[in-house]
């Protein structure tokens, strides 16, 4: 039996992603319990994993695209769903440097993954279905983390034990992995919008030299640092809003594909929802109150994900895209993106640690750099069909 039904594919691609969230967030959840297991206490070491992390991310994005050049979309996925269901080791780690290496290979399967879903939606989907896919292919992840952050406690009751939790999600990818196998990849199956357009080989050395990776990754960095922030250091800040931000995220998100599906214009809300952030940002950071802080929070949460859809939807948009130049184009986009935010991380760090344990300088920091996504808005293409609905509504009203 083959898989050509379009919504099934995606429905695999989905599914695939929010088991990798409730693995990953789920072995962060229960890493005191795994390192003490091992008998380990010491930060550095906790440390160490999580810029393990961050390396699988920065290396899995930027070395996504040759993957899938070298043995095809459908392989290059199977591959990133296996390296996902790695993480069947955390729990069964017999020391300190197979837990690293089982928590780098789950991160580098998912960074993988999320270079390959727009070249999927691209190829099983047709222009006008393409920003409800990507939307809930965004929203994949935090509906894993809510999961996990809400439910794993009642998880682990029904399992039984946190190790058996953490085991049954990555069987759960390693069975799913092997479903994608019957995923019936072939010429015929592509979007119709890419029947008559050129076949073109764009590599890595073009995708350095396009302007528009640089202005879309640059754009989207502000964002992705300041999101990695709120987990990292805002709890050890006190402030705890963190999981409001994950909530509304997901209503955001789905409020953005309604948006996109409707409204053709792509820059507009991101630019307002950027504006939107940067003010909410500051309302999370430096206000007294902790209502003030957890309606920020709630604000926050939509407007980080309401735009989410319309840029994911914008290389998508652009003349002339291809299945092999749209993965080039991500792949770039979140090497870049989780490069310069590890960068910002550092800094925000190394600042609060100048100050004696005063974040102030650090959340100023971080809420100008926030800014870039309002910023990029201005260096961005407008692919919205602008033109198309202006003479369609002229020709209603004659």
């Amino acid at each position: 039996m083959k898989i050509s039904n379009k919504y099934l594919v995606e429905a695999i691609v989905f599914i695939s992603y929010v088991l990798f969230a409730m693995a990953w967030v789920g072995g962060t959840a229960s890493m005191g319990q795994i390192m003490s297991a091992m008998h380990i206490d010491s930060l550095a070491s906790a440390s160490f994993i999580s810029g393990a992390v961050t390396l699988a991310k920065i290396v899995g994005t930027f070395a996504a695209a040759w993957f899938a050049l070298k043995f095809g979309l459908k392989y290059a996925f199977f591959i990133a769903s296996l390296l996902i269901a790695i993480g069947l080791l955390t729990p069964f780690a017999p020391n300190y440097e197979l837990l690293l290496l089982s928590r780098f290979l789950m991160g580098l399967g998912g960074a993988f993954m999320i270079v390959y879903f727009n070249p999927i939606v691209m190829q099983w989907f047709p222009v006008n279905e393409r920003p409800v896919i990507n939307g809930l292919n965004a929203v994949a992840f935090n509906i894993g983390t809510g999961v996990v952050l809400w439910k794993m406690t009642e998880i682990n009751q029904f399992t039984g034990d946190w190790k058996v939790s953490l085991i049954s999600f990555s069987i759960a990818s390693l069975l799913l992995s092997f479903v994608w196998l019957l995923v019936k990849f072939e010429p015929e199956a592509q979007g119709h919008d890419l029947e008559n357009q050129p076949i073109e080989n764009y590599s890595y050395i073009d995708g350095l030299k396009d302007k528009f990776i640089w202005a879309y990754g640059l754009t989207y960095s502000g964002l992705l640092a300041f999101y990695i922030c709120l987990f990292t250091f805002y709890p050890k800040a006190g402030i705890s809003q963190s999981k409001w931000v994950i909530g509304f995220g997901i209503v955001g998100t789905l409020a953005g594909i309604i948006y996109s599906k409707k409204m053709p214009l792509r820059l507009p809300v991101i630019r307002w929802s950027g504006a939107m952030m940067v003010l909410t940002i500051i309302g999370v950071s430096f206000s007294s109150s902790v209502w003030l802080q957890t309606l920020s929070a709630i604000v926050l949460g939509f407007f980080i994900f309401f735009p989410i859809t319309a840029l994911v939807s914008i290389p998508h948009e652009l003349p002339k895209m291809t299945g092999q130049r749209i993965t080039v184009v991500f792949s770039f986009f979140y090497s870049i993106s989780y490069l310069l935010s590890t960068v910002v991380l550092w800094v925000f760090g190394k600042l609060v640690d100048m100050n004696q344990g005063d974040y102030t300088a650090s959340f100023i920091l971080i809420s100008l750099i926030s800014s870039t996504f309002f910023i990029g808005s201005f260096f961005l293409p407008e692919t919205g069909k602008v033109k198309e609905l202006t003479i369609k509504d002229k020709l209603c009203a004659e």
